[in-house]
């Protein structure tokens, strides 16, 4: 028969998480005001006038007036500011100045980043289905063995991959297979309009790159959180009573080892957001980070701001998934203080 102090307690028992969200959410927010305002003042001091520089030496001053009403940049930095970052909210991310200065009635920068985003999302998530079982499976096998010569060869091996760029990374992976083996092409050019999957061999040497950059930090991480915990009392007395080995690191070690992981490799998705920024340009791959690498040499603000922002964004989420599964998996978090 319920009572009625159970719906209580489960009311207690749910504000300890409800006052965390509001905590994250906060910060979140905050982080992404903060995250505007030094985006939009980054590409605001930058010297000369953007329309001018888009334009060309050539513009006459008739033309460079008009732009810089097209592209609001008439008005005081208060005004634009408000402006842009409003718009990003309601989803609208502002028109390319470079389309603008083509002529063109309209250029949505949406139109212009939305195939390049589709194509790093998909390098991001392809990654990311390796690098997460990878880096908690090197980790455990680590710790298991920990001492040993397979734990040896694991921390060599992410130690020499961490003090690598990735350029150089995709160098040495282009001389290996391309150049010696002539396996793989050494660029990741894919025709406008094809879905990169269906064109996976010119996928493998980036995600080959992209993977060994990062997933260092998630070995070493999970190997210590393993290491520490195979060595609590509550590990070895469920040995001692018998249970299987495989059962002691699954339902006993794993869980509590994985809490302290779980920012490591939230920190590591993070990062290759901006590693694949720098891929992707050794490789000719359409995505978003070639995209804003010419959008900054063409001086296209909105444009680079609209992906800057976009960026922020993503990072702001990934913290925020992360301390929600820590939240998930140590259960003293969800206790009423």
């Amino acid at each position: 028969m319920t009572t009625v102090a159970e719906p209580r307690r489960e009311i207690r028992e749910a504000s300890p998480v409800l006052a965390f969200l509001g905590r994250r959410l906060l910060g979140a927010v905050a982080a992404l005001i903060v995250a505007s305002l030094l985006i939009f003042a980054g590409t605001s001091i930058l010297p000369g006038d953007a329309a001018s520089v888009v334009l060309g030496r050539g513009a006459t001053p008739k033309a460079v007036k008009e732009l810089d009403q097209r592209l609001h940049l008439d008005r005081p930095l208060v005004q634009q500011y408000t402006s842009w970052l409003g718009g990003f909210v309601h989803g609208d991310l502002g028109d390319s100045s470079v389309g603008l200065a083509q002529g063109q009635k309209e250029a949505p920068v949406w139109d212009n980043i939305s195939s390049p985003v589709k194509n790093s999302l998909i390098l991001a998530l392809v990654t990311a289905i390796f690098m997460i079982p990878l880096s908690l499976g090197l980790g455990v096998l680590a710790a298991v063995f920990a001492g040993r010569a397979i734990d040896h060869a694991v921390s060599i091996a992410s130690l020499a991959a961490i003090a690598l760029p990735e350029f150089v990374i995709g160098s040495l992976l282009v001389g290996v297979f391309f150049v010696w083996l002539d396996v793989l092409p050494p660029v990741a050019l894919i025709p406008p309009g094809d879905d990169p999957l269906s064109h996976p061999t010119k996928l493998v040497l980036p995600v080959a790159t992209l993977l060994l950059a990062s997933l260092a930090a998630g070995i070493r991480m999970v190997r210590a959180g393993m290491v520490e915990v195979l060595q609590t009392e509550y590990v070895q007395t469920a040995r001692l009573n018998g249970l299987a080995e495989r059962w002691v690191l699954w339902r006993y070690a794993m869980r509590n080892a994985l809490a302290p992981s779980v920012q490591v490799l939230a920190q590591n998705l993070q990062w290759l957001i901006g590693g694949i920024i720098i891929t992707e340009n050794v490789f000719a791959y359409p995505g978003i980070g070639s995209t804003l690498v010419t959008a900054v040499g063409n001086r296209d603000l909105t444009l680079v701001q609209s992906v800057a922002m976009l960026i922020a964004v993503v990072y702001v989420l990934l913290n925020l998934v992360a301390d929600l599964l820590v939240m998930l998996l140590v259960p003293k978090l969800r206790e009423p203080a």
